[in-house]
């Protein structure tokens, strides 16, 4: 989904929090919101805080316990192992550069020790909004370019603090903790 400029930074912000202030979350409405904001560096920029060896996650607001709106930096090259999102609704916007996401199928039970099986791969640009949660599958996130840098902004409700990343080729799992980069614009002591 483009972008409409409908919202500004703040309004985004305070409207997100009001959304998930409900108790159902209508996630078509949320991609309507978050495609409403058009990408403003101004507005971001305190939050993206890169590293030179990783992708970076930094958190933008707590969603009164109801959601986490992270930044995420994207170096030349950087991405994700592929992950699931442990029951939780996962949006993103782009909002400078380009990512490309490959989904997966879930590793059925009589393939446990074989490849994931990939569903598709979608690049997406700046101010373009997407979604999955685990019903939909996993996925792997990638900054496609060597040149440039990429940012998006992601929504993750309800919160978590673990995921499980996969192995592509043998399906196998494991268990690892969620850690933030930086919060509200101050970098995180490493642990």
């Amino acid at each position: 989904m483009a972008c409409s400029g409908e919202y500004t930074w703040k309004e985004l912000l305070s409207t997100l929090t009001e959304l998930f202030s409900l108790d159902e979350i209508d996630a078509d409405q949320v991609i309507k919101v978050m495609g409403g904001y058009k990408s403003d560096p101004r507005d971001w920029l305190q939050y993206a805080l890169f590293d030179p060896h990783r992708y970076t996650r930094n958190l933008v607001d707590r969603g009164n316990g109801r959601f986490n709106l992270i930044v995420l930096c994207w170096g030349e090259g950087h991405g994700s192992s592929i992950h699931d999102h442990t029951n939780s609704h996962c949006f993103m916007k782009m909002l400078q550069g380009s990512l490309k996401e490959t989904q997966y199928h879930w590793p059925s039970n009589d393939e446990k020790n074989g490849p994931l099986k990939q569903r598709f791969s979608t690049v997406y640009n700046s101010d373009d909004v997407t979604y999955i949660n685990d019903s939909i599958g996993l996925h792997r996130v990638e900054n496609p370019s060597h040149t440039e840098g990429a940012v998006s902004l992601h929504l993750y409700s309800p919160p978590f603090q673990m995921c499980q990343t996969f192995d592509e080729r043998t399906g196998h799992k494991r268990t690892c903790k969620f850690v933030f980069h930086s919060e509200r614009g101050r970098k995180c002591l490493p642990l």
